[in-house]
């Protein structure tokens, strides 16, 4: 027995592209109700790695008893002809998930049936996520995770200068480290610069929530421009130990990440007394002016495990080691990292949603895999890869603190889109912080 499958267009709608694959958002049965197919965007993951372009749609299919009994409320996957599950035509192929009640769905198409590079495109996609279809999941959720007080004071800023001084709103670097992020802002009319030069003169520009140096302060004085300052006070933090501790004439030792634009900032405050480093063979070897003035900052999104064995190593080497009087990794950080390692150990697999240059979110990944948890990062959910479910019953799911909540429950909708899945979540802490806007923006 077998289904078929035909892409169908709305009302005005001319249809995909030549050469396109139509991906199911829904599946049409001739006999009834639609049936969603809420892992749609894990079989577009699949298919953009095989190189194949995509539209979204609803499939059409047509076909016999198995696709009535799946619609029925007890599913199973239409015969294929060489008794595999799914169905393959020339222009589609289909399948119900095992076990989902009520049904869900998988499917794409060949837009031209003529197209063989599409159609079996199209139908490696589909079966490689109903190979891990069918199985009941359960998905630890660590809280707190995603937006930080600091993000959301920083997208605010920007959202608020759009919105009083229209746009074009210019920002120098990300305003966050998230693709959906900025993204979102550039539709809504704010153009991320990489350097000064890039903003007319006069213009309003934003500073990013990673901090600049005092340098980026005086270049952007001397183009005229309007600033708005969205740096994170707990940055801002360690911007003023470092001039502090520089002033007293110590050597600055900042721990931290080579290029990271945080990191840039801070090393711009006093760049001839700081030094960079980030691991502890660093520390051991390291030679200063005065081993008796000596003290250390961090950048704010490092692993703490990692960086205690850091400070460690130049106490060892520097035994009048000073340091801030608070820590300088971050509270957002530190939650996140102790809200995953609850976790991650009960774990089969921990996916981390962030994007590839969010450092905190990086560093949730190594967290996982230290644990002895197979780890993967992903910046939504087309990233998803059905291999990394195989034989998989418990994920732990967490976000870095620049990554939007709602990729998160997309993530989780994937999921239910292979089977049944029961959400578990584990709050270590509730988090209250709240950062005020800056003065600039301030509207009470």
């Amino acid at each position: 027995m077998s289904q078929t499958a035909a892409p169908t267009t709305g009302a005005g709608d001319t249809g995909p592209s030549p050469g396109s694959v139509v991906i199911a958002e829904h599946l049409v049965p001739w006999y009834g109700s639609e049936i969603p197919c809420p892992a749609a965007d894990l079989v577009a993951g699949e298919l953009r790695r095989r190189g194949a372009r995509q539209v979204r749609g609803s499939l059409l299919v047509t076909g016999d008893a198995a696709g009535r009994t799946a619609q029925a409320g007890t599913p199973s996957g239409p015969a294929h002809s060489d008794g595999g599950t799914g169905a393959l035509s020339a222009t589609g192929h289909t399948a119900v998930v095992p076990g989902s009640d009520p049904p869900t769905g998988l499917g794409a198409g060949a837009e031209d049936p003529a197209d063989p590079a599409a159609e079996r495109a199209a139908r490696e996609a589909v079966d490689a996520c109903l190979a891990v279809a069918g199985t009941a999941r359960t998905v630890l959720l660590a809280s707190p995770r995603s937006f930080c007080a600091g993000v959301e004071r920083a997208v605010e800023v920007v959202e608020q200068a759009l919105e009083q001084r229209g746009s074009p709103i210019y920002v120098r670097k990300q305003i966050v480290h998230n693709t959906h992020v900025v993204a979102d802002l550039e539709a809504r009319g704010a153009v991320f610069v990489d350097e000064l030069e890039a903003v007319p003169e006069g213009a309003t520009v934003v500073f990013s929530a990673h901090g600049v140096s005092p340098q980026v302060h005086r270049q952007a004085d001397e183009r005229g421009l309007r600033v708005i300052d969205a740096t994170c006070p707990l940055v801002t933090k360690v911007h003023t130990e470092a001039r502090r501790f520089a002033a007293r004439g110590d050597t600055v030792v900042l721990i931290g990440h080579d290029g990271h634009e945080e990191v840039e900032g801070t090393l711009g405050e006093a760049p001839e007394r700081t030094v960079l480093i980030s691991t502890p063979e660093e520390a051991a070897a390291l030679e200063v002016e005065n081993p008796e003035r000596v003290s250390y900052l961090t950048q704010t999104t490092l692993a703490v495990d990692e960086t205690a064995e850091v400070v460690d190593a130049l106490r060892a080497r520097f035994p009048a080691l000073r340091g801030p009087a608070s820590d300088d990794i971050c509270y957002a950080t530190t939650n996140r990292q102790d809200a995953l390692s609850a976790i991650a150990e009960e774990a089969d697999l921990v996916l981390v949603v962030g994007s590839d240059n969010s450092s905190n979110s990086q560093r949730l990944v190594e967290l996982a895999v230290r644990r002895g948890t197979a780890a993967h990062l992903i910046d939504d959910t087309r990233d998803l890869r059905p291999e990394w479910l195989a034989g998989v019953r418990t994920i732990g799911l967490t976000a870095g603190a620049s990554a939007p909540p709602g990729l998160v429950e997309a993530v989780i909708r994937v999921l239910g889109g292979l089977g049944p899945v029961t959400v578990h979540e584990h709050e270590i802490t509730r988090e209250t912080v709240h950062f005020s806007l800056p003065p600039a923006v301030r509207t009470s």
